[in-house]
């Protein structure tokens, strides 16, 4: 059974893909929509009714691993495990349960999947067991007021969320035995196995992502810095591209041993006073970390289908295969869906969506 569903699942998005790509180039630009959730602060969360997803479970091939995996007893330690972590929050909670039900339905061994979610605030843990009773994960509490004076403010308002920094404090936040782990955007849905992500050689890099070394690399970054020889020259010596930060592959030992979120802290604290970037949390990682990232392959990393941070237009897929797509940028596919202005691709999202109650 769960190959039937896995296949049907690959081959629905095949033929949404077949149905749309005629009319991808024509379809109107829609603008960025707010959130039809409102306020977060208001009514908490009981405007959220998540459907249970189906149990998955791992193919034979998988061996054994105990489907009972406990926090407490140090099972996460498990080193067969494969690590995610997500973040939850209100604004992005109907994405970041989207994205899990992709892992899960188009992975070998699921229940060989470990999820590690960062939240800033409580009571979601009950809402992932109840859509996801089997799913072996653990909730970890990131305090807003560690970087809260930290941010600075930038292009998009989503951008300044401290829950957005939240993969800065990975190596800090998870259990010393998590050697490795992916770390995944709330926006993105994943159409292949987890676990080739997962085995990524990383060789001697800390990080691993998808690269775009043929991106405008100076328009991350304002005038100034680059005025800046004692800002620009950090760049000196090494290759930098671009490379987006929701979809990142991290060896936790090496970033542990070299202390790489004192770095990024450094960066943002000048970034309060000499504002040298405009966006949120990727220059400082750009700024650690371009020029030493291991590559990984562009499919895993289809990003900016949430189009442009300004206007929110539709966008088309990057030639080639596709192992993930990311709505990166101002338009989210749930919210275009549900205010009836979806883009082409937002069709390839909703087969993951959970929201709303049972039929």
């Amino acid at each position: 059974m769960l190959w039937i569903v896995r296949l049907s699942g690959f081959f629905s998005a095949a033929m949404v893909m077949i149905v749309l790509s005629p009319s991808l180039q024509s379809f109107a630009p829609a603008e960025a929509i707010r959130s039809s959730f409102g306020n977060p602060a208001v009514d908490s969360l009981n405007r959220f009714s998540f459907r249970r997803a189906t149990v998955f479970r791992n193919a034979d091939k998988c061996g054994l691993i105990n489907s009972r995996v406990s926090v407490k007893t140090g099972g996460l330690c498990d080193p067969s495990l494969v690590h995610v972590a997500i973040t939850l929050d209100v604004e992005y909670l109907r994405g970041s349960i989207a994205a899990v039900h992709s892992i899960l339905q188009h992975s070998l061994c699921p229940e060989s999947v470990f999820f590690h979610f960062l939240v800033s605030e409580t009571n979601l843990e009950s809402l992932v067991r109840s859509t996801f009773p089997q799913l072996k994960f653990k909730v970890y509490y990131f305090d807003p007021e560690i970087v809260r004076n930290l941010i600075s403010t930038s292009v998009r308002q989503a951008l300044e969320q401290p829950l957005n920094y939240a993969r800065n404090y990975l190596a800090d936040l998870l259990e010393p035995c998590v050697r490795r782990v992916i770390y995944l955007d709330s926006d993105l849905v994943v159409v292949d196995d987890i676990a080739k992500l997962w085995n990524t050689n990383l060789g001697s890099r800390t990080i691993g992502a998808p690269e775009y070394c043929h991106a405008n690399f100076t328009k991350y970054f304002t005038s100034s810095f680059w005025s800046n020889k004692r800002f620009s020259s950090t760049f000196s010596g090494r290759k930098p591209c671009y490379f987006n930060t929701g979809v990142m592959v991290i060896d936790l030992v090496k970033w542990r041993r070299v202390g790489y979120t004192k770095r990024i802290e450094m960066w943002m604290e000048i970034q309060k006073s000499e504002r040298i970037y405009e966006l949120g949390s990727l220059p400082p990682f750009l700024l650690v970390f371009s020029g030493h990232v291991a590559p990984i392959e562009h499919r895993w990393n289809q990003h900016g289908l949430g189009g442009d941070n300004v206007r929110g237009s539709c966008r088309d897929l990057h030639p080639g295969a596709v192992s993930l797509l990311h709505w990166s940028g101002s338009g989210k596919p749930w919210l275009r869906i549900d205010s009836k202005r979806p883009c082409p691709l937002d069709a390839l999202w909703a087969p993951y969506d959970l929201y709303g109650h049972s039929h």
